[in-house]
């Protein structure tokens, strides 16, 4: 992590990610279970903030068009 902005984004992209991940778990739902673990694992490897961000709004998104 590179800046104060990157490690923010991701504790909150983490946190939104475990939420995603307990419900996924509890409600046997397979697309909120995988996004939960991509959103609390990607922010390791994400270069800047932008991306970041961009990357993490792309996995909420996931789940709300994707409903299985």
């Amino acid at each position: 992590m590179g800046s104060e902005s990157a490690l923010l984004w991701g504790l909150l992209f983490s946190s939104i990610g475990l939420g995603f991940f307990v419900h996924g778990k509890k409600q046997r739902m397979i697309v909120p279970f995988v996004c939960g673990l991509a959103l609390m694992a990607y922010p390791y490897f994400m270069p800047n903030a932008v991306t970041l961000v961009l990357t993490g709004l792309v996995l909420i998104a996931i789940p709300y068009f994707f409903r299985l």
